[in-house]
Protein backbone atom coordinates (compact mmCIF):
# COMPACT_ATOMS: atom_id res chain seq x y z
CA UNK A 1 0.00 0.00 0.00
CA UNK A 2 1.03 3.12 -0.67
CA UNK A 3 1.45 6.07 1.75
CA UNK A 4 -0.69 9.56 0.76
CA UNK A 5 3.07 11.13 -0.32
CA UNK A 6 3.34 8.30 -2.47
CA UNK A 7 0.00 8.40 -3.85
CA UNK A 8 0.57 12.05 -4.50
CA UNK A 9 4.16 11.99 -6.25
CA UNK A 10 2.50 9.24 -8.44
CA UNK A 11 -0.80 11.33 -9.78
CA UNK A 12 1.21 14.20 -10.28
CA UNK A 13 3.92 12.47 -12.13
CA UNK A 14 1.11 10.30 -14.44
CA UNK A 15 -0.74 13.97 -14.73
CA UNK A 16 2.65 15.94 -15.52
CA UNK A 17 4.28 13.23 -18.16
CA UNK A 18 0.91 13.33 -20.19
CA UNK A 19 0.35 16.77 -19.86
CA UNK A 20 4.13 17.13 -21.29
CA UNK A 21 3.23 14.91 -24.25
CA UNK A 22 0.12 15.99 -24.81
CA UNK A 23 1.14 19.97 -25.67
CA UNK A 24 4.97 18.72 -27.14
CA UNK A 25 3.11 16.12 -29.71
CA UNK A 26 2.23 18.87 -32.34
CA UNK A 27 5.00 20.51 -31.77
CA UNK A 28 7.53 17.72 -32.15
CA UNK A 29 5.48 16.93 -35.38
CA UNK A 30 6.28 20.63 -36.86
CA UNK A 31 9.54 20.24 -36.22
CA UNK A 32 10.18 16.18 -37.57
CA UNK A 33 8.86 17.00 -40.68
CA UNK A 34 10.65 20.56 -40.77
CA UNK A 35 14.10 18.46 -40.15
CA UNK A 36 13.27 15.37 -42.37
CA UNK A 37 11.40 16.95 -45.60
CA UNK A 38 12.91 20.73 -45.72
CA UNK A 39 16.19 22.40 -46.14
CA UNK A 40 16.75 25.72 -44.89
CA UNK A 41 19.59 28.03 -43.57
CA UNK A 42 20.17 26.99 -39.82
CA UNK A 43 19.00 23.46 -40.38
CA UNK A 44 21.31 21.93 -38.59
CA UNK A 45 21.20 24.57 -35.55
CA UNK A 46 17.40 23.68 -35.08
CA UNK A 47 18.43 20.30 -35.04
CA UNK A 48 21.37 20.52 -32.42
CA UNK A 49 19.19 22.99 -30.62
CA UNK A 50 16.38 20.05 -30.53
CA UNK A 51 18.35 17.37 -29.52
CA UNK A 52 20.18 19.54 -27.07
CA UNK A 53 18.87 18.64 -23.99
CA UNK A 54 20.06 14.90 -24.72
CA UNK A 55 24.00 15.93 -24.05
CA UNK A 56 23.85 18.92 -21.71
CA UNK A 57 23.28 17.94 -18.19
CA UNK A 58 19.50 17.98 -16.97
CA UNK A 59 20.01 20.61 -14.36
CA UNK A 60 21.55 23.22 -16.72
CA UNK A 61 18.09 22.59 -18.98
CA UNK A 62 16.09 23.23 -15.66
CA UNK A 63 18.54 26.41 -14.36
CA UNK A 64 18.01 28.08 -18.14
CA UNK A 65 14.27 27.19 -17.50
CA UNK A 66 14.34 29.28 -14.46
CA UNK A 67 15.81 32.19 -16.35
CA UNK A 68 13.48 32.00 -18.97
CA UNK A 69 10.28 31.16 -17.32
CA UNK A 70 10.77 32.34 -13.74
CA UNK A 71 8.65 34.70 -12.67
CA UNK A 72 10.72 37.28 -13.40
CA UNK A 73 12.49 35.78 -16.66
CA UNK A 74 11.40 37.42 -20.03
CA UNK A 75 9.07 34.52 -21.13
CA UNK A 76 7.92 33.93 -17.48
CA UNK A 77 6.90 37.39 -16.73
CA UNK A 78 5.13 38.33 -19.91
CA UNK A 79 3.21 35.34 -19.67
CA UNK A 80 2.09 35.77 -16.00
CA UNK A 81 1.18 39.49 -17.02
CA UNK A 82 -0.60 38.78 -20.02
CA UNK A 83 -2.37 35.38 -19.76
CA UNK A 84 -1.81 34.73 -16.04
CA UNK A 85 0.26 31.48 -16.21
CA UNK A 86 3.42 31.03 -13.93
CA UNK A 87 5.50 28.05 -14.60
CA UNK A 88 7.90 29.08 -11.47
CA UNK A 89 7.09 26.75 -8.15
CA UNK A 90 3.94 24.61 -9.96
CA UNK A 91 3.08 21.21 -11.57
CA UNK A 92 2.93 22.90 -14.83
CA UNK A 93 6.48 24.23 -14.43
CA UNK A 94 7.29 20.38 -14.07
CA UNK A 95 5.22 19.76 -17.06
CA UNK A 96 7.56 22.16 -19.37
CA UNK A 97 10.97 20.87 -17.59
CA UNK A 98 9.50 16.75 -18.41
CA UNK A 99 8.16 18.25 -22.10
CA UNK A 100 11.30 19.72 -22.87
CA UNK A 101 13.51 16.84 -21.87
CA UNK A 102 11.40 14.28 -23.77
CA UNK A 103 11.21 16.69 -26.95
CA UNK A 104 14.06 14.82 -28.19
CA UNK A 105 13.14 11.51 -28.19
CA UNK A 106 9.45 12.53 -29.65
CA UNK A 107 11.35 14.45 -32.44
CA UNK A 108 13.99 11.15 -33.51
CA UNK A 109 11.60 9.15 -33.48
CA UNK A 110 8.61 11.05 -35.77
CA UNK A 111 11.57 12.23 -38.29
CA UNK A 112 13.11 8.76 -38.63
CA UNK A 113 9.49 7.19 -38.88
CA UNK A 114 8.81 9.73 -41.90
CA UNK A 115 11.66 9.78 -43.61
CA UNK A 116 10.76 5.78 -44.28
CA UNK A 117 7.17 7.37 -45.74
CA UNK A 118 7.27 5.90 -49.76
CA UNK A 119 7.10 9.58 -51.21
CA UNK A 120 5.73 8.53 -54.35
CA UNK A 121 2.65 7.90 -52.64
CA UNK A 122 2.09 11.41 -51.72
CA UNK A 123 2.96 12.41 -55.30
CA UNK A 124 -0.19 10.02 -56.87
CA UNK A 125 -2.30 11.79 -54.60
CA UNK A 126 -1.35 14.80 -55.21
CA UNK A 127 -1.48 13.76 -59.37
CA UNK A 128 -5.11 12.52 -58.07
CA UNK A 129 -5.74 16.15 -57.24
CA UNK A 130 -5.10 16.41 -53.51
CA UNK A 131 -3.22 19.17 -52.01
CA UNK A 132 -0.06 19.25 -49.97
CA UNK A 133 -2.29 19.53 -46.56
CA UNK A 134 -4.75 17.05 -48.09
CA UNK A 135 -1.76 14.29 -49.01
CA UNK A 136 -0.16 15.19 -45.75
CA UNK A 137 -3.52 14.28 -43.25
CA UNK A 138 -4.74 11.43 -45.65
CA UNK A 139 -1.16 9.83 -46.56
CA UNK A 140 2.11 10.94 -44.52
CA UNK A 141 0.75 11.35 -40.82
CA UNK A 142 -0.86 7.65 -41.02
CA UNK A 143 2.37 6.26 -42.58
CA UNK A 144 4.42 7.81 -39.90
CA UNK A 145 1.67 6.93 -37.19
CA UNK A 146 4.29 4.20 -35.65
CA UNK A 147 6.50 6.72 -35.31
CA UNK A 148 4.26 9.07 -34.00
CA UNK A 149 2.86 6.81 -31.02
CA UNK A 150 6.51 5.44 -30.37
CA UNK A 151 7.51 8.78 -29.81
CA UNK A 152 4.60 10.11 -27.45
CA UNK A 153 5.50 7.14 -25.48
CA UNK A 154 9.12 6.88 -25.18
CA UNK A 155 8.03 10.73 -24.08
CA UNK A 156 5.67 9.89 -21.66
CA UNK A 157 8.28 7.73 -20.29
CA UNK A 158 11.03 9.98 -20.07
CA UNK A 159 8.96 12.57 -18.28
CA UNK A 160 7.68 10.40 -15.99
CA UNK A 161 11.26 9.64 -14.58
CA UNK A 162 12.37 13.71 -14.93
CA UNK A 163 14.47 14.70 -12.02
CA UNK A 164 17.69 17.26 -12.69
CA UNK A 165 15.78 19.40 -14.80
CA UNK A 166 12.53 19.58 -12.48
CA UNK A 167 13.77 20.02 -9.56
CA UNK A 168 16.10 23.05 -10.41
CA UNK A 169 13.08 24.63 -11.94
CA UNK A 170 10.28 24.37 -10.18
CA UNK A 171 12.04 22.47 -6.94
CA UNK A 172 10.54 20.00 -4.72
CA UNK A 173 7.29 20.59 -2.91
CA UNK A 174 4.73 18.27 -1.50
CA UNK A 175 1.96 17.99 -3.65
CA UNK A 176 2.51 20.57 -5.84
CA UNK A 177 6.01 19.75 -7.66
CA UNK A 178 7.07 16.74 -6.11
CA UNK A 179 6.87 13.63 -8.48
CA UNK A 180 7.42 10.39 -8.10
CA UNK A 181 11.65 10.79 -9.14
CA UNK A 182 11.70 13.80 -6.57
CA UNK A 183 9.48 11.80 -3.72
CA UNK A 184 11.70 8.86 -4.28
CA UNK A 185 14.95 11.24 -3.79
CA UNK A 186 13.66 12.96 -0.13
CA UNK A 187 12.70 9.49 0.90
CA UNK A 188 16.27 8.31 0.36
CA UNK A 189 17.62 10.93 2.79
CA UNK A 190 14.94 10.45 5.50
CA UNK A 191 16.11 7.78 8.05
CA UNK A 192 13.58 4.94 7.72
CA UNK A 193 12.82 5.74 3.83
CA UNK A 194 14.24 2.74 2.69
CA UNK A 195 10.69 0.98 1.96
CA UNK A 196 9.01 3.46 0.18
CA UNK A 197 12.02 4.21 -1.92
CA UNK A 198 11.89 0.61 -2.97
CA UNK A 199 8.36 0.67 -3.26
CA UNK A 200 8.98 3.72 -5.76
CA UNK A 201 11.76 2.45 -7.50
CA UNK A 202 9.59 -0.79 -8.33
CA UNK A 203 6.59 1.57 -9.88
CA UNK A 204 9.47 3.50 -12.04
CA UNK A 205 10.51 0.47 -13.24
CA UNK A 206 6.92 -1.39 -14.34
CA UNK A 207 6.27 1.55 -15.71
CA UNK A 208 8.86 2.36 -17.69
CA UNK A 209 8.81 -1.00 -18.98
CA UNK A 210 5.11 -1.20 -20.15
CA UNK A 211 5.76 1.88 -21.69
CA UNK A 212 8.48 0.27 -23.86
CA UNK A 213 6.49 -2.90 -24.46
CA UNK A 214 3.38 -0.73 -24.92
CA UNK A 215 5.39 1.40 -27.65
CA UNK A 216 6.79 -1.79 -29.36
CA UNK A 217 2.99 -3.64 -29.68
CA UNK A 218 1.25 -0.95 -31.05
CA UNK A 219 4.35 0.19 -33.51
CA UNK A 220 3.94 -3.68 -35.11
CA UNK A 221 0.54 -3.38 -35.24
CA UNK A 222 -0.08 -0.29 -36.63
CA UNK A 223 3.08 -1.25 -38.97
CA UNK A 224 1.44 -4.58 -40.14
CA UNK A 225 -1.87 -2.72 -40.68
CA UNK A 226 -0.41 -0.30 -43.01
CA UNK A 227 1.55 -2.77 -44.77
CA UNK A 228 -2.04 -4.82 -45.09
CA UNK A 229 -3.39 -1.91 -46.65
CA UNK A 230 -0.66 -0.75 -49.13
Amino acid sequence: MLSPLESAALLLSLQVGLVSVAFSLPVGIAIAFLLARCDFPGKSLLNGIVHLPLVLPPVVVGFTLLILFGRNGPAGAWLYQVLGISFALNWKGAALAAAVMAFPLMVRAMRLSLENVDRRLEAAARTLGANRWRSFWTITLPLMAPGILTGAILAFARSFGEFGATITFVSNIPGETQTLPLALYTFTQVPGGDAAAWRLTLISVVVAMAALLVSELLARGIDRRIRGMS
